[in-house]
């Protein structure tokens, strides 16, 4: 039994670019220590999904007027699927997990993360969800904005082929057609938008500690985050 299973639960805040294994690492962490995880980049692509859906956004336009018109209509909560042994995204009651880890998504989602009403809904969301601790949150703004008090912050990085490399393998199951060349295209336009948007870009904070995981297991991933957490 760790030190935080004992003692008065934390917040992990994990952020990083694109395909660096947030998302991963935050699960095996909240399954670890019997922790809330929230999904914070699946939140933003189940917006991205409903624009999508109501032909507020491809990737030649973004109707953004019609988009915060709508907010109000989008209602997003995680909840746990057993099969799968994890939370799950669902849109206005429809479970909507294997849509919104699509190219499709992926492709357009960054510029609905851009727009400024969005993310103070999610935030507003994410903070609900988090208000009684015990809680990993992976994404991009989450020890800057979100947790910008949370005793361990953690800036996840990797070199951009590697992070290219391990997407491709990922949706190689559901998306045979795709190309590596595509991804890493997608990747630094990604990058690029997360660090420059003008609404919560994506930093590393002073107080955060960086883990490159380039060319670590997720085994020696998730000890080196443990041995950090007993240090608290």
């Amino acid at each position: 039994m760790t030190k935080c299973e004992t003692s008065k639960k934390i917040t992990v805040a994990i952020d990083g670019h694109s395909s660096c294994g947030k998302s991963t690492l935050a699960k095996e962490l909240a399954k670890k220590l019997s922790y809330i995880y929230i999904d914070s980049g699946a939140m933003y692509r189940g917006v991205a999904l409903y624009c999508l859906r109501n032909n507020w956004v491809s990737t030649e336009h973004l109707n953004k007027k019609k988009i915060i018109e709508h907010l109000n209509e989008i209602n997003l909560e995680f909840q746990f699927d057993e099969k799968l042994d994890k939370p799950v995204l669902y849109l206005n009651g429809e479970n909507i997990e294997i849509f919104i880890r699509s190219m499709e998504i992926s492709n357009i989602v960054s510029p609905i993360a851009t727009i400024k009403e969005v993310r103070i809904k999610l935030v507003e969301e994410q903070r609900k969800m988090a208000s009684q601790g015990g809680v990993i949150m992976d994404g991009r703004d989450i020890g800057s904005v979100v947790f910008p008090n949370a005793n361990l912050k953690i800036f996840l990085t990797a070199s951009s082929e590697i992070r290219a490399k391990r997407r491709f393998e990922e949706l190689r199951a559901t998306e045979p057609n795709v190309k590596l060349e595509e991804i890493i295209v997608n990747l630094l336009e990604r990058d690029h938008i997360d660090s420059n948007r003008e609404e919560s870009p994506l930093i590393k904070t002073e107080d955060a500690w960086v883990l490159d995981n380039s060319y670590l297991t997720k085994n020696e991933q998730l000890s080196l985050v443990l041995n950090k957490i007993q240090e608290i």
